[in-house]
């Protein structure tokens, strides 16, 4: 869990993870379980562990701070506490929250909506030692198996009661995502991206494939409702051998010409390493000096990903990467050291030859699927894989012989933009 740059208290959307946690406690409180082996075994390892012990402590009491300023400034009293919410988590899909801040609202209607494990280690990790604790490789480690526990959860048909049982316990502001309230915003974040707000006249499954008539809308599982697929006209194919169609349905974070192929991530603006973002792949080489465009994915979007290119997958790596809690300042770092899909294509058009697609998982399970095979032909549009629950980013590589000329669809590249629509035109080889 990498901890660049990562403020020393709770982000803008406290009032949610205060929400979530005060239900989580409720929950844990009203429903005690054991805990789940993985976070068992975390348990033992720190108390076996002498420093991770202390670290344990000392995060939720720092000692430069009073008692008496602990207890009125920390959402969670104690690493204990903590572990009984982490389990907690273990048995219960993440919740819509709804932001009672309505400007907010309607600037990003997600908030931290799904990201539960994301909230407890913003309300947990607030001293030196919490960073010190939550880098340590054996924590680390142990994490990822926990969430690899709670993936295979997210899975089954237990966890479809967050798409229909509004207040879990009876807070107003935790609401099902099958609810109209939520449903609207789903579509509203769809209108957004083809800047159509006729669209907003339609129900849920005029833009995605389910069955209004059953109880969870044909969903067998909350990733199933997760990782829902478009239905096949609300999102037209951008025709045309020197489109590049946009692999996403995404805000366009920014573009980087001349990359190269090593970069010292500490600089300022981020640069790109090609190396290290292709998990040092000899293929890395043909792309110096070429063009990297990153942009990133909303909680509510469509997280399925489609070939920018018609051409033939030459290589896929998947990178079994960090678990990283970090703010969105950091999402270009993100791309070398976080778990990701690497997907080489050769496209069919001779003025783009090998380029690359890096689909890159950032928080929660952060699981990153591959749908297609090394040697396959893909067109322009066909699914290349997705993302299971968590959040996410993704980045199109090009070689320095192509010349690209981007379209943002009304929206400014930055942490401020408006999704794209996927397999639109995003940029034009010249």
């Amino acid at each position: 869990m990498h901890r660049q740059s990562l403020d020393s208290g709770l982000p803008q959307n406290q009032h949610q993870i205060n929400t979530w946690i005060q239900h989580l406690k409720q929950r844990a409180d009203n429903n005690p379980i054991l805990l789940v082996p993985p976070i068992k075994a975390l348990l033992e390892l720190v108390k076996q562990d002498k420093q991770l012990l202390l670290l344990s402590k000392q995060m939720f009491c720092p000692p430069q701070q009073t008692q008496q300023l602990q207890l009125s400034t920390l959402v969670l009293q104690s690493f204990d506490e903590f572990i009984v919410l982490l389990n907690a988590v273990m048995t219960q899909a993440p919740a819509y929250i709804r932001s009672n801040n309505l400007t907010a609202e309607a600037f990003n209607p997600s908030g931290f909506i799904g990201l539960p494990i994301n909230a407890l280690l913003t309300a947990a990790i607030t001293s030196t030692a919490s960073r010190h604790f939550f880098s340590n490789q054996l924590v680390c480690q142990q994490f990822k198996k926990i969430l690899a526990y709670w993936s295979v959860y997210l899975t089954s048909e237990a966890s479809r009661d967050v798409l229909v049982q509004d207040c879990l316990n009876q807070e107003p502001q935790i609401l099902a995502w099958l609810n109209p309230i939520v449903q609207e915003q789903i579509i509203d974040i769809a209108c957004q991206a083809s800047f159509d707000p006729a669209l907003k006249a339609f129900p849920f499954e005029h833009y995605f494939e389910c069955d209004p008539n059953d109880e969870f809308y044909g969903f067998k599982s909350w990733d199933d409702f997760f990782t829902r697929k478009f239905t096949s006209s609300i999102r037209p194919i951008a025709a045309g051998e020197d489109i590049i169609a946009n692999p996403c349905e995404s805000a366009p974070l920014q573009v980087v010409e001349n990359v190269e192929l090593n970069a010292k991530f500490w600089l300022k603006g981020h640069p790109y390493s090609l190396k290290n973002m292709m998990n040092f792949d000899p293929l890395a080489e043909q792309f110096v000096g070429g063009t990297v465009y990153q942009a990133y994915l909303n909680a509510l979007s469509y997280h399925r990903w489609h070939s920018p290119v018609s051409g033939t997958i030459k290589k896929i790596d998947i990178v079994n990467g960090s678990y990283d809690y970090a703010p969105s300042s950091s999402l270009p770092f993100l791309t070398a050291v976080a778990t990701r899909a690497i997907i080489f294509i050769e496209s069919d058009n001779p003025y783009i030859r090998l380029m690359c697609f890096i689909a890159v998982g950032i928080a929660e399970v952060s699981s990153c699927e591959v749908t297609v095979t090394q040697g396959q032909h893909v067109d322009k549009g066909q699914q290349l894989g997705m993302f299971h629950c968590g959040g996410s980013t993704h980045c199109l590589i090009f070689g320095p012989h192509v010349n690209l000329s981007f379209d943002f669809h009304r929206t400014e590249p930055g942490l401020n933009a408006t999704n794209i629509p996927v397999c639109s035109c995003i940029a034009v080889v010249n």
